[in-house]
Protein backbone atom coordinates (compact mmCIF):
# COMPACT_ATOMS: atom_id res chain seq x y z
CA UNK A 1 0.00 0.00 0.00
CA UNK A 2 1.60 3.18 -1.11
CA UNK A 3 -0.19 6.71 -0.03
CA UNK A 4 0.70 10.31 -1.47
CA UNK A 5 0.97 12.53 0.76
CA UNK A 6 1.46 16.41 -0.13
CA UNK A 7 4.89 17.82 1.13
CA UNK A 8 3.53 19.85 3.81
CA UNK A 9 1.14 17.22 5.24
CA UNK A 10 2.25 15.40 8.07
CA UNK A 11 3.37 11.73 8.07
CA UNK A 12 0.60 9.60 8.74
CA UNK A 13 2.52 7.16 10.92
CA UNK A 14 3.08 10.10 13.41
CA UNK A 15 0.38 12.51 13.02
CA UNK A 16 -2.10 12.70 16.17
CA UNK A 17 -4.76 14.79 17.44
CA UNK A 18 -3.12 17.46 20.04
CA UNK A 19 -3.16 15.85 23.60
CA UNK A 20 -2.05 18.15 25.58
CA UNK A 21 -0.21 21.28 25.80
CA UNK A 22 3.81 20.03 25.75
CA UNK A 23 5.53 23.91 26.74
CA UNK A 24 8.05 23.13 29.21
CA UNK A 25 6.21 24.83 32.60
CA UNK A 26 10.17 26.06 33.51
CA UNK A 27 13.30 27.30 32.01
CA UNK A 28 15.00 25.06 29.73
CA UNK A 29 17.23 22.55 31.65
CA UNK A 30 21.00 21.80 29.14
CA UNK A 31 22.16 18.19 29.77
CA UNK A 32 25.34 19.58 31.90
CA UNK A 33 22.98 20.76 34.43
CA UNK A 34 20.76 17.87 34.54
CA UNK A 35 23.10 15.21 33.93
CA UNK A 36 24.54 14.74 37.81
CA UNK A 37 20.98 13.87 39.17
CA UNK A 38 21.16 10.81 37.40
CA UNK A 39 24.11 10.03 37.76
CA UNK A 40 25.04 6.33 38.66
CA UNK A 41 21.66 5.34 37.33
CA UNK A 42 20.96 2.56 34.59
CA UNK A 43 18.11 2.56 31.87
CA UNK A 44 16.46 0.40 29.77
CA UNK A 45 14.68 1.43 26.68
CA UNK A 46 11.76 -0.90 25.83
CA UNK A 47 11.49 0.45 22.66
CA UNK A 48 13.85 2.26 20.05
CA UNK A 49 14.50 1.67 16.61
CA UNK A 50 18.22 1.80 16.32
CA UNK A 51 18.87 0.94 12.80
CA UNK A 52 17.48 4.61 12.04
CA UNK A 53 20.54 5.90 14.92
CA UNK A 54 23.61 6.76 14.67
CA UNK A 55 27.15 5.73 16.52
CA UNK A 56 26.87 9.04 18.38
CA UNK A 57 23.46 7.71 19.44
CA UNK A 58 24.77 4.55 21.19
CA UNK A 59 27.83 6.31 22.41
CA UNK A 60 25.34 9.30 24.11
CA UNK A 61 23.66 6.52 25.05
CA UNK A 62 25.89 4.43 26.94
CA UNK A 63 26.85 7.63 28.53
CA UNK A 64 23.63 8.80 29.56
CA UNK A 65 23.01 5.31 31.38
CA UNK A 66 21.29 3.19 28.89
CA UNK A 67 22.44 0.12 29.56
CA UNK A 68 20.06 -2.33 27.56
CA UNK A 69 17.15 -2.13 24.87
CA UNK A 70 14.55 -3.64 22.76
CA UNK A 71 14.32 -2.84 19.33
CA UNK A 72 10.66 -3.34 17.73
CA UNK A 73 10.33 -4.62 13.98
CA UNK A 74 8.70 -1.55 12.67
CA UNK A 75 7.55 0.22 9.65
CA UNK A 76 11.04 1.67 8.12
CA UNK A 77 9.15 4.66 6.21
CA UNK A 78 8.17 3.42 2.75
CA UNK A 79 6.51 0.71 2.26
CA UNK A 80 8.71 -2.96 1.55
CA UNK A 81 8.04 -4.13 -1.82
CA UNK A 82 9.24 -7.58 -1.51
CA UNK A 83 10.15 -10.50 0.76
CA UNK A 84 13.83 -10.23 0.76
CA UNK A 85 13.26 -6.78 2.21
CA UNK A 86 11.74 -7.85 5.26
CA UNK A 87 14.08 -11.24 5.56
CA UNK A 88 17.02 -8.99 5.40
CA UNK A 89 15.41 -6.68 7.48
CA UNK A 90 14.77 -8.95 10.62
CA UNK A 91 18.15 -10.65 9.94
CA UNK A 92 19.53 -7.03 10.85
CA UNK A 93 17.87 -7.08 13.84
CA UNK A 94 18.72 -10.57 15.41
CA UNK A 95 22.32 -9.95 13.38
CA UNK A 96 24.15 -6.43 12.74
CA UNK A 97 22.45 -4.51 15.13
CA UNK A 98 22.48 -6.61 18.29
CA UNK A 99 26.40 -6.66 16.88
CA UNK A 100 26.95 -3.21 16.30
CA UNK A 101 25.21 -2.29 20.11
CA UNK A 102 27.36 -4.73 21.88
CA UNK A 103 30.38 -2.54 20.69
CA UNK A 104 29.01 0.58 22.79
CA UNK A 105 28.54 -1.36 26.09
CA UNK A 106 24.87 -1.91 25.34
CA UNK A 107 22.91 -4.83 25.60
CA UNK A 108 20.52 -5.25 22.28
CA UNK A 109 16.95 -7.79 22.36
CA UNK A 110 14.75 -7.11 19.56
CA UNK A 111 10.33 -7.77 19.20
CA UNK A 112 9.69 -9.36 15.88
CA UNK A 113 6.43 -8.72 13.82
CA UNK A 114 4.70 -7.07 10.70
CA UNK A 115 3.69 -4.02 11.33
CA UNK A 116 0.41 -2.66 11.02
CA UNK A 117 0.58 -0.64 7.57
CA UNK A 118 2.00 -3.14 6.15
CA UNK A 119 -0.19 -5.41 6.93
CA UNK A 120 -2.34 -3.78 4.16
CA UNK A 121 -0.15 -5.10 1.67
CA UNK A 122 -2.04 -8.82 2.14
CA UNK A 123 -0.43 -10.39 -1.02
CA UNK A 124 3.21 -9.01 1.16
CA UNK A 125 1.72 -10.36 4.09
CA UNK A 126 0.55 -13.53 3.76
CA UNK A 127 4.59 -14.03 2.78
CA UNK A 128 5.74 -12.42 5.62
CA UNK A 129 3.46 -14.57 8.12
CA UNK A 130 5.15 -17.55 6.83
CA UNK A 131 8.51 -16.69 7.28
CA UNK A 132 8.10 -14.68 11.03
CA UNK A 133 8.17 -18.21 13.01
CA UNK A 134 11.76 -18.35 11.83
CA UNK A 135 12.90 -14.95 13.40
CA UNK A 136 10.72 -15.72 16.55
CA UNK A 137 12.45 -18.11 18.02
CA UNK A 138 15.79 -16.59 17.52
CA UNK A 139 18.09 -15.84 20.64
CA UNK A 140 17.60 -11.93 21.79
CA UNK A 141 14.02 -11.82 20.33
CA UNK A 142 11.89 -11.00 24.22
CA UNK A 143 8.62 -10.44 22.10
CA UNK A 144 6.17 -10.15 19.45
CA UNK A 145 5.79 -6.68 18.03
CA UNK A 146 4.98 -4.05 17.67
CA UNK A 147 1.87 -4.87 15.91
CA UNK A 148 -1.50 -3.82 16.17
CA UNK A 149 -3.75 -1.21 14.41
CA UNK A 150 -2.83 1.78 12.33
CA UNK A 151 -5.82 2.88 10.09
CA UNK A 152 -7.88 0.00 12.15
CA UNK A 153 -8.69 -1.72 8.99
CA UNK A 154 -10.10 -5.82 8.65
CA UNK A 155 -6.26 -6.57 6.68
CA UNK A 156 -4.89 -4.77 10.16
CA UNK A 157 -7.56 -6.52 12.51
CA UNK A 158 -6.11 -10.42 10.42
CA UNK A 159 -2.71 -9.84 11.08
CA UNK A 160 -3.00 -8.68 14.36
CA UNK A 161 -5.01 -11.91 15.33
CA UNK A 162 -2.59 -13.69 13.53
CA UNK A 163 0.23 -12.44 15.67
CA UNK A 164 -0.79 -13.08 18.84
CA UNK A 165 -1.61 -16.47 17.85
CA UNK A 166 1.87 -16.74 17.36
CA UNK A 167 3.08 -15.05 20.88
CA UNK A 168 0.56 -17.91 22.30
CA UNK A 169 2.55 -20.76 20.48
CA UNK A 170 6.13 -19.16 21.12
CA UNK A 171 5.53 -18.24 24.90
CA UNK A 172 6.49 -14.50 24.17
CA UNK A 173 5.10 -11.18 25.52
CA UNK A 174 3.44 -9.16 22.94
CA UNK A 175 4.00 -5.57 21.97
CA UNK A 176 1.19 -3.80 21.01
CA UNK A 177 1.42 -0.47 18.62
CA UNK A 178 -1.70 1.89 19.16
CA UNK A 179 -2.64 4.01 16.38
CA UNK A 180 -1.73 7.97 16.13
CA UNK A 181 -5.71 8.14 15.66
CA UNK A 182 -8.51 7.35 16.95
CA UNK A 183 -6.05 6.55 19.67
CA UNK A 184 -8.78 5.60 22.40
CA UNK A 185 -10.86 3.38 20.49
CA UNK A 186 -8.12 1.89 18.77
CA UNK A 187 -6.43 1.01 21.99
CA UNK A 188 -9.95 -0.35 23.65
CA UNK A 189 -9.75 -2.84 20.82
CA UNK A 190 -6.23 -4.23 20.62
CA UNK A 191 -6.91 -4.97 24.17
CA UNK A 192 -10.34 -6.45 24.13
CA UNK A 193 -8.97 -9.07 20.87
CA UNK A 194 -5.71 -9.88 22.95
CA UNK A 195 -8.23 -10.88 25.90
CA UNK A 196 -10.36 -12.38 23.27
CA UNK A 197 -7.62 -14.94 22.11
CA UNK A 198 -6.83 -15.66 25.89
CA UNK A 199 -3.74 -13.55 26.12
CA UNK A 200 -2.62 -13.03 29.98
CA UNK A 201 -2.73 -9.27 29.96
CA UNK A 202 0.78 -9.07 32.21
CA UNK A 203 2.22 -10.19 29.06
CA UNK A 204 1.03 -7.27 26.80
CA UNK A 205 2.81 -4.65 26.90
CA UNK A 206 0.59 -1.54 25.19
CA UNK A 207 2.16 1.21 24.01
CA UNK A 208 1.94 4.63 22.98
CA UNK A 209 -0.47 5.50 25.59
CA UNK A 210 -1.59 9.27 26.94
CA UNK A 211 -3.63 9.97 29.68
CA UNK A 212 -6.72 9.18 27.87
CA UNK A 213 -6.26 5.58 27.58
CA UNK A 214 -3.92 5.01 30.59
CA UNK A 215 -6.39 4.32 33.26
CA UNK A 216 -8.32 1.31 31.08
CA UNK A 217 -4.94 -0.30 30.11
CA UNK A 218 -3.81 -0.54 33.73
CA UNK A 219 -7.30 -1.52 35.24
CA UNK A 220 -7.04 -4.56 32.43
CA UNK A 221 -4.21 -5.78 33.98
CA UNK A 222 -1.91 -4.43 31.08
CA UNK A 223 1.93 -3.03 31.05
CA UNK A 224 1.40 0.79 29.88
CA UNK A 225 4.25 1.55 27.73
CA UNK A 226 4.51 5.57 27.11
CA UNK A 227 6.32 7.14 24.19
CA UNK A 228 8.60 10.54 25.27
CA UNK A 229 8.59 11.68 21.52
CA UNK A 230 9.27 15.66 20.49
CA UNK A 231 5.65 17.30 19.42
CA UNK A 232 3.25 13.95 19.57
CA UNK A 233 2.83 11.25 21.66
CA UNK A 234 3.67 12.14 24.92
CA UNK A 235 6.08 15.15 26.53
CA UNK A 236 8.25 14.44 30.11
CA UNK A 237 6.41 16.93 31.76
CA UNK A 238 3.12 15.30 30.68
CA UNK A 239 5.35 11.59 31.68
CA UNK A 240 6.22 13.13 35.30
CA UNK A 241 2.37 13.84 36.08
CA UNK A 242 0.82 10.74 35.15
CA UNK A 243 3.51 8.52 37.26
CA UNK A 244 2.46 11.25 39.91
CA UNK A 245 -1.32 10.12 39.47
CA UNK A 246 -0.77 6.62 38.71
CA UNK A 247 2.41 5.62 40.23
CA UNK A 248 4.78 3.24 39.05
CA UNK A 249 3.65 0.03 38.82
CA UNK A 250 3.09 -1.54 35.09
CA UNK A 251 4.08 1.59 33.86
CA UNK A 252 7.20 2.10 31.62
CA UNK A 253 8.88 4.72 29.78
CA UNK A 254 10.70 4.37 26.04
CA UNK A 255 11.54 6.74 23.48
CA UNK A 256 10.99 4.90 20.34
CA UNK A 257 13.51 6.54 18.49
CA UNK A 258 13.44 6.56 14.88
CA UNK A 259 14.28 8.26 11.90
CA UNK A 260 11.56 11.19 12.29
CA UNK A 261 12.58 13.84 14.63
CA UNK A 262 12.92 11.74 18.31
CA UNK A 263 15.15 11.66 21.10
CA UNK A 264 17.30 8.34 22.23
CA UNK A 265 17.87 10.40 25.40
CA UNK A 266 14.39 10.52 25.90
CA UNK A 267 14.34 8.33 29.44
CA UNK A 268 17.52 9.79 31.03
CA UNK A 269 16.04 13.29 30.54
CA UNK A 270 12.80 12.05 31.48
CA UNK A 271 14.19 10.29 34.32
CA UNK A 272 16.27 13.49 35.89
CA UNK A 273 12.95 15.56 35.44
CA UNK A 274 11.25 13.03 37.85
CA UNK A 275 14.04 13.20 40.00
CA UNK A 276 13.42 16.89 40.06
CA UNK A 277 10.05 16.88 40.50
CA UNK A 278 10.85 14.77 44.06
CA UNK A 279 9.81 11.28 42.58
CA UNK A 280 11.80 8.59 44.63
CA UNK A 281 14.38 6.87 42.90
CA UNK A 282 12.35 3.91 43.44
CA UNK A 283 9.63 4.75 41.56
CA UNK A 284 12.06 6.22 38.95
CA UNK A 285 13.79 2.86 38.47
CA UNK A 286 10.54 0.68 38.16
CA UNK A 287 9.69 3.08 35.62
CA UNK A 288 12.79 3.66 33.23
CA UNK A 289 14.36 0.33 34.06
CA UNK A 290 12.56 -2.83 36.08
CA UNK A 291 9.16 -2.92 34.70
CA UNK A 292 10.37 -3.66 31.35
CA UNK A 293 12.74 -6.01 32.44
CA UNK A 294 9.67 -7.70 34.22
CA UNK A 295 7.35 -7.60 31.35
CA UNK A 296 9.88 -9.05 28.59
CA UNK A 297 11.95 -11.33 31.13
CA UNK A 298 9.12 -13.31 30.36
CA UNK A 299 10.38 -14.79 27.10
CA UNK A 300 12.84 -16.49 29.23
CA UNK A 301 15.87 -14.24 26.93
CA UNK A 302 16.76 -11.44 29.41
CA UNK A 303 19.63 -11.83 31.87
CA UNK A 304 20.33 -8.80 33.83
CA UNK A 305 23.87 -10.05 34.29
CA UNK A 306 24.40 -9.35 30.99
CA UNK A 307 24.41 -5.74 31.15
CA UNK A 308 24.09 -4.70 34.92
CA UNK A 309 27.81 -4.52 35.25
CA UNK A 310 29.73 -2.77 32.65
CA UNK A 311 31.87 -4.80 30.37
CA UNK A 312 34.88 -4.59 27.79
CA UNK A 313 34.30 -4.44 23.93
CA UNK A 314 36.23 -5.41 21.50
CA UNK A 315 35.77 -3.02 18.44
CA UNK A 316 38.17 -5.21 16.39
CA UNK A 317 35.75 -7.75 16.58
CA UNK A 318 34.09 -8.29 13.38
CA UNK A 319 30.53 -9.54 12.27
CA UNK A 320 30.49 -10.96 8.71
CA UNK A 321 33.65 -9.41 8.24
CA UNK A 322 32.95 -5.84 9.38
CA UNK A 323 33.88 -4.16 12.33
CA UNK A 324 32.22 -0.82 13.43
CA UNK A 325 36.07 0.31 12.56
CA UNK A 326 38.00 1.90 9.77
CA UNK A 327 41.68 1.32 9.38
CA UNK A 328 43.01 3.20 12.57
CA UNK A 329 40.20 4.77 13.45
CA UNK A 330 39.24 4.95 17.04
CA UNK A 331 35.96 3.60 18.51
CA UNK A 332 35.10 7.19 20.47
CA UNK A 333 36.01 10.44 18.70
CA UNK A 334 35.94 14.04 20.82
CA UNK A 335 33.02 15.47 19.71
CA UNK A 336 33.92 18.94 21.41
CA UNK A 337 36.88 18.81 19.13
CA UNK A 338 36.49 21.33 15.91
CA UNK A 339 39.54 18.82 14.26
CA UNK A 340 38.82 15.69 13.47
CA UNK A 341 41.93 13.70 12.87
Amino acid sequence: MCLNHNENTPNPSHFEESEGNNAPAHRDIAWNEYSELIKGMRFFDPHIHMVSRTTDDYQAMYQAGIVALIEPAFWVGQPRTGLASFKDYYSSLVGWERFRSSQFGIKHYCTMGLNSREANNEPLAEQVMEILPLYAYKEGVVGIGEIGFDDQTPAEEKYYRLQLELAKKANLPVQIHTPHRDKKKGTERSMAIALEHGLDPSWVIVDHNNEETVKSVLDQGFYAAFTIYPFTKMGNERMVKVVEQYGPERIMVNSAADWGISDPLAIPKTAALMKMRGISDETIKKVTYQNAIDAFGKSGQIDVSDFEQPTESDHTAKFHGNSILRGGQQPVANKNSLLIQ
